[in-house]
């Protein structure tokens, strides 16, 4: 996945290098909902999953030269994964459920070919949140619930944004939030 990533940093960074006009300018506000495809969140199969859900604002706060305009906004995630078991009369489930809570900047390359492509990558600081449970039919369970494993993130990303008219957009970004790749739709006011 690593490679992937890489790989799409560098097309995006090579159509940047082209002479023409962009979709995102400084002070425009870009609102995305993305379901996400892939995740390295849990570590074995589940019964059990819901896929990554995000929510991101976004908005253009400086020129960088000629180089493409930088946005700054915030980013929330969130993916559930449930585990349930029987052996012999005893049945339990465990239930894993990750929010990430970011502030992302990004670099909207200038010098895109087609009006309504918006090509973007850049780095989000984040706060990831765990919160773990367990239950079972024994009465035994007592103590095995909370936020376990909440840490802070630093990762990158990149993306692209399709506009289908003047505020509306498809788009999918590589990245690690809740899922290594999202796809949605973005609003543009």
């Amino acid at each position: 996945m690593k490679n992937l990533k890489f790989y799409f940093l560098g097309l995006i960074l090579s159509l940047a290098s082209t002479a023409g006009a962009q979709s995102f300018d400084k002070g425009t506000k870009v609102a995305s909902l993305g379901i996400g495809i892939g995740s390295s969140l849990g570590s074995f199969d589940y019964s059990t999953q819901i896929p990554g859900i995000s929510l991101m604002y976004e908005q253009g706060i400086a020129q960088a030269g000629n180089v493409g305009v930088i946005g700054l906004g915030g980013y929330v995630g969130y993916k559930s994964f449930s585990w349930e078991t029987k052996s012999g009369t005893i049945e339990s489930k465990s239930k894993w459920n990750y929010t990430i809570i970011g502030l992302r900047g990004a670099l909207h390359f200038t010098g895109i070919d087609k009006e309504n492509l918006d090509l973007y990558g850049g780095v989000m600081a984040s706060y990831n949140l765990l919160n773990y449970s367990y239950e079972d039919n024994t009465g035994f369970n007592s103590g095995n619930s909370g936020n376990f494993g909440n840490s802070a993130g630093l990762t990158l990303f990149a993306g692209a944004r399709y506009y289908f008219s003047d505020n509306l957009a498809g788009f999918a970004e590589l990245g690690y939030g809740v899922s290594y790749l999202n796809l949605g739709l973005a609003v543009k006011f």
